[in-house]
């Protein structure tokens, strides 16, 4: 087998390549892997030197520019910010290069964004993953409501046929489901400027409903047998089978959303108690009894699959850099179990709705599901009851004319 070459780099980041070497493999980083990485760190000391730039002069800015003149000499690879990513991430680790420019707001709309934003996490306790989609609704709002001037004093002006025509114009084209994010969305920055007395009325009233039917279809679910042939279609021969099969069981037996898989800790697991803390929506704390199969999957993969990572976060991506997984990874695990047992692809949600009605099958009440999913309110539980189809025919009436 080839020895594989060991790239060199020239000053000035020479005195940097072995420990960037060692932070690589420490993420997981293949060999092959690294010596692709350290080449592209000698390629951007080649250019330093030949710019007569120091290691510590490497800022983000500086970065574009080393990238400008890849593409402008007719490169194709080695082109993009993700491309330098490791390299400049861990020479900010070591304090070689600055950390990345904050850019600060400059307009008082920006400001107001701002505050939108801290007043969403701090004071609404969002979970930062869905802080976005509340943010670019109201960036699109305010674009639109100060079209004269960047003043936020102009929108105490606002009327509610303003509210409407923009809720048409943004909505026209969504779906009932997307267009009424949107409505909630933005009722919330609505009340967010009455609150912070930037407008005088609570314009949030007049934001119209979307024509809807509540609860209008059957919750879509899993049958029993299929979720089982979910679970056996993982290869617990392979670590990645391990870890993905110990998803699919917590969201299987728990009910968990796939967030909230993937923002499992290591510390929210008591073995001795028996119990595992959800970090649940708002910011809460819930304490579920863990189940024997459950732990056996986890203790499993933490024995035989997890890497030995830094992280706390129980599941670890299988390929470099390690580090802990997103919500999208836990879905994805769940539609590639789904194409292995030739059912429909689905998200990791349908889980949490499969577990509801077997639960509803095998007689629990509305309350016990709704505890067991950590529901705040029993009408979002509601829902369920619409499953249990021997109950509700029980109560149908007869159709007039039925006879004939």
């Amino acid at each position: 087998m080839a020895r594989l070459r060991r790239i060199r780099v020239p000053d000035p980041l020479a005195p940097y390549a072995d420990g960037f070497r060692s932070e690589l493999a420490t993420l997981g980083y293949t060999a092959g892997s690294i010596e692709f990485e350290v080449w592209i760190m000698s390629l951007v000391s080649r250019w330093l030197c030949a710019q007569e730039i120091s290691a510590e002069y490497l800022n983000s800015e500086r970065a574009q520019w080393f990238l400008d003149a890849r593409r402008a000499s007719g490169h194709k690879r080695i082109v993009s910010k993700k491309a330098l990513a490791p390299l400049l991430g861990y020479l900010r680790s070591q304090g070689v290069v600055p950390p990345p420019e904050v850019m600060v707001s400059q307009t008082p709309a920006d400001q107001l964004l701002d505050s939108y934003q801290r007043f969403l996490v701090e004071k609404r306790g969002l979970a930062p993953r869905s802080v976005p989609d509340y943010m670019s609704l109201a960036r699109k709002f305010l674009k639109d409501a100060l079209r004269r001037t960047e003043d936020p004093a102009e929108l105490q002006a606002m009327t509610g046929p303003d509210i409407t025509a923009f809720l048409l114009s943004e909505t026209s084209r969504l779906t009932v489901g997307a267009a009424n994010n949107t409505v909630n969305w933005l009722r919330s920055f609505l009340r967010f400027l009455h609150v912070e007395r930037l407008v005088a009325r609570d314009l949030a009233v007049a934001v119209p409903p979307v024509a809807t039917w509540r609860e209008a279809r059957l919750p879509a679910t899993l049958t029993h047998a299929e979720v089982a042939a979910l679970l056996d279609s993982c290869d617990r021969s392979h670590p990645t089978g391990l870890r993905d099969f110990a998803m699919l069981i917590v969201l299987a037996r728990l009910g968990l959303r796939a967030s909230e898989v993937a923002g499992l800790e290591l510390g929210d697991i008591d073995w001795r108690a028996g119990e595992l803390v959800i970090r649940s929506k708002g910011r809460r704390l819930d304490p579920l009894p863990l189940p024997v199969d459950v732990g056996e999957a986890l203790v499993a993969y933490l024995r035989d699959g997890r890497p030995r990572v830094q992280s706390r976060n129980v599941f670890i991506t299988r390929h470099a850099p390690l580090r802990a997984i997103g919500r999208a990874s836990v879905t994805n695990a769940v539609g590639r179990a789904c194409e292995r047992v030739g059912v429909p692809r689905v998200g990791a949600h349908r889980l949490r709705h499969a577990l509801a009605t077997e639960m509803l099958r095998r007689g629990a009440t509305l309350p016990e599901i709704g505890q067991v999913l950590r529901h705040r309110d029993l009408a979002t539980t509601a829902v369920y009851a619409k499953v249990d189809r021997l109950a509700l025919a029980s109560v149908v009436q007869p159709w007039p004319g039925d006879a004939r």
